[in-house]
């Protein structure tokens, strides 16, 4: 087929899609498209035959002119062949638009696609068209520059959302009512930066803040919102977090900040039958990505402004498709500067998992309009602790490793020889850091690790106790362990006032129930209620009892506990962003307090403790400069290579399979369970009714469920149905009742089940919707968008093409498929190796493996 009809047939089908009608329909609505429209003279008859060339059409036609409700002229629609960039275009549908005095203009060649509305700006790339309602939606929107930029903006900017008489109380009542009410007050740097968002908005309308953990970035968030809200810059905001914990604590932070003021914040996943009736609207990118809801459920229109929190991470991989359906201006932040990453080098980059996190960091700069790598506004963590008042708190490092973790670390690895088996044979077995808790096991480092904090830790500066700290451990059975230990170390440190309730440390992970809740009641200081320390001395001291908490992941990012004292690292890190994010758990400044009669004692948090066990601080920084090195207690040296010792609680494990006897699988499958269509659905249906039953009975995964965690649901539904006596269900065997033409994963069966997903995609369908991404989100060359396609689909659906493709055999690949060399060929090198490189790092090639 010519590709100029390729185009055609695209473009009519994503304007009927759009809901554009080239027919009357059956409802008596008339058709609102008009096919190559004359500027002079009348339109041609839709049956006329113009041929497939409509690139050749005489001068003075307008492809397609997309008509309002009352049949006057509303967008124009330029066409251009695949082979050409559609906007090379641009000039000449101003012009068409101009003549019929439209503001609206579609530029496409089937593949890529603009919008442009003259009245706003630039063309904006999109994925799709812009129905007729949204057309008049993005009409009545007008952003003003101009009236942003000049906007007066002071430290009382949020003081006067909060409390309307703000400016009326005098310095005195201030101070009490900023306590009692919470009053937040923009400080200096926050100031700056608006301004430069200011200065900037008038040239562009993509911003990026890089701004150390803890400076207060959603206050900045809120009072961006507002700003943008108050001058009619935008009449709805999206703010995008990428955890779930993160979305409850951005709603409390704004609607504290603004709801007085009458800006009405939702998350869309508790309020969609109303969402739009928000000003600012908050949710996870996974709940936009599920089912393809930013498609369904929005239009590019609807917000003005994106608020991007921990940008990197918010619009990673394939989700920048989801940043970049809309619009609207988008500001991103990040707290991890572009060049922290000073230990990766040229050798390992292509393994290092620190490249693939300097990768996302390069792209967001791109993505944010900041090409030359300098942000829109920058404020380290060092800036922070020097200003004068200080507003951060930076950590004392200790660099604490065991004989066995010193190996670990080590480039040779641990090594562990296993006894002589039957045959005589030893075996030596080599683990690194990543092995740690997850093929290699040991009690006594354990020990260790709990011993050598709890004689370190930084103390309470009132109470003499272990200061409030957060443990980060490798798994949810590590943190099990670790919890177990901490509170056996504190009834043998302390027997009175630990010895009973075990409430030292509490382990705070997703699959213990009302977790989200301990993580509130530990800022609050109310975990296991109030400390018992000393209680005699210090009665009614506002401190929680529990010390510790142990977890993995849930309190990394966003949490505000500004009286933690201690970060325990007893795991390996590989991702900047989680070391940066972590450490800024502690930087955050307190004021310490006790009454104490008629007197008060006031100490000021001077630092904090970071506990590092396993070098990532140098692993992060070459050559870091640890503030001290501690030697935990010696655990019990294990047979190696140097000999002796019996091992003393250590215990190796290669966790090579954890599934029960195989046998009890085979037998299974021997009874024929999936040879026939109405077996295996019957199969199909017990599981599903008993995955439905799970989510009606099983609080734990009915919260996850509804709050979209699809990891915490994947994790209760192993361990509540797998493996289980009778139906021994497991991942293989769901699969092969489930499967298209490929082996879904647990997370997309588990979707059909519950509905989130009408179907399971075939690999051709998961190529298009990839390819769709690729080109939304990655600046592809307009020209060569056909072979690019080809390219794309066939690199993920061949395998052996694929490898004649890396190996750079392109005489066997003519011979296998001359469409696909062709395509290779026109090809500039630079394309070529940009479109492997990003398949490479940005798809899954096991999602498109074809079933057996």
């Amino acid at each position: 087929m010519p590709p100029e009809a390729q185009a055609r047939i695209t473009i009519n089908k994503m304007l009927e899609d759009a809901g554009w009608r080239f027919l009357p329909d059956g409802d008596g609505n008339r058709e609102n498209v008009i096919l190559e429209h004359r500027l002079r003279g009348q339109p041609f008859s839709p049956n006329a035959d113009l041929g497939n060339d409509f690139e050749r059409a005489p001068e003075g036609f307008v492809d397609y002119v997309l008509l309002n409700t009352d049949g006057r002229s509303v967008a124009v629609v330029e066409a251009k062949r695949e082979s050409i960039d559609p906007l090379t275009a641009k000039e000449q549908a101003r012009a068409y638009a101009e003549h019929l005095n439209v503001a609206h203009i579609f530029l496409s060649n089937g593949l890529v696609h603009w919008y442009w509305n003259l009245r706003q700006g630039n063309p904006v790339k999109v994925s799709r068209f812009l129905p007729l309602k949204q057309l008049g939606k993005a009409a009545e929107w007008r952003p003003d520059p101009a009236r942003l930029a000049s906007a007066a903006i002071d430290e009382n900017y949020i003081a006067v959302s909060q409390d309307s008489a703000w400016l009326s109380y005098s310095p005195a009542d201030r101070e009490t009512i900023k306590v009692n009410k919470k009053i937040r007050l923009l400080r200096d740097y926050q100031l700056d930066a608006i301004r430069a968002l200011q200065r900037a908005a008038g040239g562009k309308d993509r911003f990026l803040f890089e701004m150390a953990t803890g400076t207060g970035k959603t206050l900045l968030s809120a009072a961006i919102a507002k700003l943008y809200l108050r001058t009619e810059n935008a009449t709805r905001i999206l703010f995008l977090v990428d955890r779930l914990e993160l979305e409850t604590q951005a709603w409390r932070n704004f609607v504290h900040y603004l709801a007085n003021d009458g800006i009405d914040t939702r998350i869309y996943k508790e309020r969609r039958s109303d969402w739009k009736d928000a000003q600012v609207v908050i949710t996870t990118i996974q709940s936009l990505a599920a089912r393809n809801r930013f498609l369904t459920e929005f239009a590019p229109t609807d917000f003005q402004l994106l608020i991007s929190d921990e940008a990197h991470r918010t619009i990673s991989g394939n989700n920048r498709a989801i940043f970049e359906y809309f619009i609207g201006a988008k500001l991103g932040l990040t707290a991890t500067p572009k060049d922290y990453l000073k230990g990766v080098g040229e050798q390992d980059r292509q393994n290092d998992p620190r490249e693939y996190e300097r990768r996302l960091l390069l792209d967001t700069y791109r993505t944010f309009g900041c090409d030359d790598g300098k942000p829109t506004f920058r404020y380290s963590l060092n800036q922070a602790v020097q200003h004068l008042p200080p507003y951060l708190v930076n950590p004392t490092t200790y660099d604490a490793r065991t004989d066995i973790t010193t190996e670990m670390l080590s480039e040779e690895g641990y090594a562990v020889t296993v006894p002589a088996d039957e045959g005589g044979d030893e075996t030596e077995l080599v683990f690194g850091k990543k092995d740690y808790e997850r093929k290699f096991f040991s009690d006594e480092t354990n020990l260790s690790f709990v011993r050598c904090f709890l004689e370190n830790a930084k103390r309470d500066p009132i109470t003499g106790e272990v200061g409030k700290t957060i443990l980060f451990a490798v798994s949810r059975r590590h943190a099990t362990k670790l919890a177990a230990v901490l509170n056996e170390e504190a009834t043998r440190l302390w027997p009175k006032e630990y010895a009973a309730g075990s409430t030292f440390a509490m382990q705070v992970t997703s699959d213990i129930p009302g977790a989200q809740q301990m993580t509130l009641d530990f800022a609050n200081n109310n975990l296991s209620g109030k400390s018992k320390w000393r209680e005699n001395e210090f009665r009614d001291y506002n401190t929680s009892r529990t010390r510790v908490c142990v977890t993995v992941g849930m309190m990394t990012t966003g949490y505000d506990c500004e009286d933690i004292l201690n970060v325990v690292l007893a795991r390996p890190m590989m991702s900047p962003t989680d070391f940066i994010q972590i450490k800024g758990r502690g930087t955050r400044l307190f004021t310490f307090k006790h009454h104490d009669g008629e007197n008060e004692q006031k100490i000021d948090k001077d630092g904090f403790g970071l506990f590092d066990f396993f070098a990532n601080c140098e692993y992060f920084e070459k050559d870091f400069d640890y503030d001290q090195k501690l030697i935990p207690p010696r655990e019990p040296t294990p047979p190696g290579r140097n000999g002796g010792g019996g091992g003393g609680g250590i215990r190796v494990d290669t966790l090579t399979n954890t599934s029960p006897d195989p046998i009890a699988a085979v037998a299974q499958e021997q009874v024929g369970v999936f040879g026939m269509r109405i077996d295996r659905e019957m199969y199909r249906d017990r599981f599903a009714q008993q995955a439905n039953d799970a989510v009606a009975s099983d609080a734990v995964l009915r919260n996850s469920f509804e709050a979209e965690d699809w990891t915490a649901v994947e994790e209760r539904i192993r361990r509540l149905l797998f493996e289980k006596p009778k139906e021994f269900w497991n991942l293989p065997k769901l699969q092969e009742v489930y499967k298209t033409d490929r082996a879904p994963s647990l997370r997309e069966i588990l979707a059909k089940i519950f509905g989130v997903v009408p179907n399971i995609a075939s690999r051709a369908e998961l190529a298009d919707e990839a390819f769709e991404k690729f080109v939304t989100t990655n600046e592809v060359s307009a020209v060569h968008s056909r072979e690019l396609r080809t390219v794309f689909v066939a690199f993920l659906l061949d395998p052996t093409s694929r490898r004649l493709l890396e190996a750079g055999n392109f005489p066997s690949l003519r011979a296998r498929d001359p469409n696909l060399h062709a395509a290779l060929s026109a090809l500039p090198p630079g394309e070529r190796e940009a479109l492997v490189g990003y398949l490479k790092t940005e798809v899954s090639l096991k999602d498109f493996e074809k079933a057996a």
